[in-house]
């Protein structure tokens, strides 16, 4: 049987003009942050099957490429459950593999550490537009910065490197997690539940209010709660602006919202407005979850009107380090979209600004050896200017050579031919 061309379902073959781009996006996205003073650092793709699977990653843990035992460790005919059999997992993001690694090192780290991790995650998730089984993820975290100063410091840096890329007019939305479960406690449900309830609340964009209200009650919940719930929601519809929505949230819910949360909200939206650098607008959305549930504070995404969904997000995550040290360390991060922006640029038929000149040299078949050694200092010295120089033997159909590097971008073409 013949050996399989084509990649696997969910991931793919890279061709060259789209990894030219990758390129110039993680340049471009390496250079911004490191003027933000972040640090890259780099985490193994596999972890232990214990860290994925610790109820802190939502419903990307039912997602995992799960690794088995190998050789000794590996007893298929007595195993009973899958514990018997696996032991590693294919990482299905950055953060958790990031809190590991500052676990590990938090002695040789400084404090606060702003991290930058470019990597390839894994997930067995259902491929579409946008949507990879095997993806790159771009993270930038703080960590050990219990004030605002880190979403702030991540909202600039992102939006920064998004307006650099040529991105504008797109919408930063946030909203806090200790929000939504003041909303939840005011309108009559019980903590217990909160964590579902959010499930429901975050296919609002999916389903609409009507189909929200429909799944709550399908669950089980009370008509007043499930009203009194979203009725909330109906009023905040108009209230985009930051202080504005949760001025009325304030007001409106008194004591179940601490005036500190709200005040936390606003001074960040007043910063990063007075502060930023690229075209885009901050906007209060409290229908936003994000899906995992380590959360415990801010959280925000990228909505890129071109794209028609998130290309991006984050928050804060004051409490996952703490479950691998027993001593929680405040964390917050944020995270870029990398295939989806790349996708969009590629769709809008992106070229890279101030590239350098590529230039092709094509020299005839017959070309004797001492010549070529002339033709290859001549595209040394070429490179050392800054142009891009491939050397090439000319066939014999060469208009029909010359268009398929023209295609590859060259604009020029030097030929060699022995004249003697």
């Amino acid at each position: 049987m013949a050996l399989s061309k084509k990649p696997v379902n969910g991931m793919k073959d890279i061709l060259p003009r789209e990894m030219e781009i990758r390129d110039y996006v993680t340049n471009v996205i390496k250079t911004t942050y490191r003027e933000f003073g972040f640090t890259p650092i780099e985490t193994p793709c596999m972890e232990n099957i214990a860290n994925l699977s610790n109820k802190q990653g939502g419903e990307n843990e039912k997602l995992i490429f799960k690794v088995l035992k190998r050789g000794e460790k590996l007893h298929l005919d007595t195993a009973k459950e899958e514990n018997d059999v696996v032991d590693f997992g294919m990482r299905y993001d950055l953060t958790v593999p990031l809190c590991r690694f500052y676990s590990n090192n938090a002695n040789d780290l400084p404090s606060p550490f702003k991290a930058l991790q470019i990597g390839n995650v894994w997930r067995a998730d259902r491929p579409q537009r946008g949507r990879y089984r095997q993806f790159t993820q771009c993270d930038i975290d703080i960590l050990g910065e219990p004030s605002n100063m880190a979403e702030i410091e991540l909202i600039l840096a992102t939006t920064t490197t998004l307006g650099r890329l040529g991105f504008s007019g797109f919408e930063i939305r946030i909203n806090e997690r200790r929000i939504l479960k003041a909303m939840a406690s005011y309108s009559g449900f019980e903590e217990k539940d909160y964590d579902s309830i959010f499930i429901t609340l975050d296919k609002m964009d999916k389903i609409g209010i009507e189909g929200v209200s429909t799944e709550l009650l399908e669950n089980g919940y009370a008509k007043e709660s499930v009203d009194k719930y979203l009725g909330l929601f109906d009023a905040l519809a108009d209230k985009k602006n930051v202080a504005e929505g949760v001025g009325f949230l304030q007001e409106t819910l008194g004591g179940y919202l601490d005036e500190e949360i709200s005040g936390n909200l606003r001074e960040i939206a007043q910063t990063v407005e007075a502060a930023k650098a690229a075209d885009f607008a901050l906007v209060f959305d409290p229908t936003l979850v994000r899906g995992m549930s380590y959360y415990t504070g801010t959280i925000f995404e990228i909505a890129i009107p071109e794209f028609g969904g998130s290309c991006g997000g984050g928050g804060r995550y004051d409490e996952m380090i703490g479950k691998f040290t027993g001593q929680n360390v405040p964390a917050c991060g944020f995270s870029i979209g990398f295939e989806r922006i790349i996708l969009l640029l590629m769709e809008q038929g992106f070229e890279i600004p101030e590239r350098p000149k590529k230039v092709a040299y094509l020299v005839e078949k017959k070309y004797p050896a001492e010549k070529l050694t002339e033709v290859l200092k001549q595209a040394k010295e070429a490179r050392e200017n800054g142009q891009q120089v491939q050397v090439v033997r000319m066939n014999k159909n060469k208009k029909f050579q010359k268009e398929q590097l023209q295609k590859e971008g060259y604009e020029e073409f030097v030929e060699f031919f022995n004249r003697d």
